[in-house]
């Protein structure tokens, strides 16, 4: 479990250490408004853009929830947040497929076989689809859980829905407070917290009663 939690820090460093480097240019650049501004240049592509923001921000500061609620601005919150959903979603997806197939000799040099091993028990277990849901609305935490899910080899299937589970409520709060105005964080923040529990929740005792 030691050299599980070491390989979990070295991957939070990875994503931290932009946030350090850029972190403070990011958020000049990428206030609100200035955010919307630069999407609505972007014409009829604005919507491609901003999906791309989302899945860059695997690798760089970029500031989610800030292009969030500019598409939701832009498209109202329908289709901003179906598009901010497919963009966060789109991200989750890449940083396990990338790290399933290209981390994982470096992974066994971290946290060995058997540390990987209790990776593997931790997300194929009840524990795994709860960690990835739940971290979709945390800071630094959605890359580096999809990364662990991607070496500890979780199934896809159960990746993928907990991943929708909590990018999709987080993608369509943040999308409404968007297209209100950005009036209400603290309702954005409190509805992302509440709901992917619930949601997951209801989707395991679903799940667990058809299978």
């Amino acid at each position: 479990m030691k050299r599980l939690f070491l390989l979990f820090l070295v991957l939070a460093l990875l994503v931290i250490v932009p946030f350090l480097i850029w972190g403070d240019q990011f958020e000049v650049v990428m206030t609100p408004e200035k955010t919307v501004a630069r999407l609505l240049a972007m014409g009829n592509w604005a919507w491609a853009v901003g999906m791309g923001l989302l899945v860059i921000d695997l690798f760089l500061p970029v500031p989610g929830t800030v292009v969030m609620s500019a598409l939701g601005l832009i498209y109202g919150w329908l289709p901003g947040g179906i598009l901010s959903a497919v963009g966060s979603i789109t991200s989750g997806v890449l940083a396990y497929a990338l790290c399933r197939k290209l981390g994982r000799r470096a992974a066994v040099r971290l946290a060995g076989e058997s540390g990987l091993a209790e990776g593997e028990r931790l997300f194929n277990g009840e524990t795994g689809g709860w960690l990835v849901a739940l971290s979709r609305w945390m800071p630094v935490l959605p890359e580096v859980v999809a990364c662990m899910a991607g070496l500890s080899r979780m199934s896809f299937p159960g990746f993928f829905a907990a991943l929708c589970v909590g990018s999709v409520p987080m993608g369509f709060v943040f999308a409404w407070i968007g297209h209100a105005g950005e009036k209400a964080p603290g309702m954005a923040l409190l509805l992302s917290a509440m709901l992917p529990p619930v949601i997951w929740g209801a989707f395991r005792l679903i799940y667990l009663k058809w299978r």
